[in-house]
């Protein structure tokens, strides 16, 4: 693979919200992770290098899921929710001085846009998969989610 181009993926997963990214060729296979800091690390198929980045991206998957379980605890009181179909950043108006998509106590119809989601900077608009009245805002404007992550109670 060309150097400029594996640089050019390491400053694209750097710059985002994406924690690894795979990519096959027909000349090879590069894996870029993601550690702790904004620094991305190239994995080259010698099985040394393997083992001692994959032991550090356990630890943070694994904190990432406790959090992404616990709001989900409090919101299946009742009502529906509406989860994350991608992994990104949540925000809940379409730019900072705009009015927010969805309210608590807001009528929905199954198809309204309730929220946007960036993902390698691309904004996704997320509709709602039912009607009927938010009860719930479970994620904060500008928080990282994850793919499945509740984010809305409908009722």
């Amino acid at each position: 693979m060309d150097l400029r181009k594996l640089k050019t993926l390491i400053d694209l997963v750097s710059e985002s919200n994406i924690s690894e990214l795979e990519i096959t060729e027909a000349d090879g296979k590069v894996r870029i992770v993601k550690s702790d800091g904004q620094v991305a690390v190239p994995m080259s198929a010698l099985p040394v290098m393997a083992p001692a980045v994959a032991a550090p991206v356990a630890a943070p998957v694994a904190a990432a899921v406790a959090p992404a379980a616990a709001p989900a605890a409090p919101a299946a009181e009742t009502g529906h929710l509406v989860k994350s179909p991608m992994v990104g950043t949540f925000y809940r108006a379409s730019s900072p001085n705009a009015k927010a998509f969805a309210e608590v106590g807001q009528q929905v119809k199954e198809g309204d846009a309730i929220c946007i989601i960036e993902a390698m900077k691309i904004m996704n608009e997320i509709e709602a998969d039912k009607s009927g009245t938010i009860t719930k805002v479970l994620v904060e404007n500008g928080q990282p989610v994850e793919f499945g992550q509740a984010l809305f109670v409908i009722e």
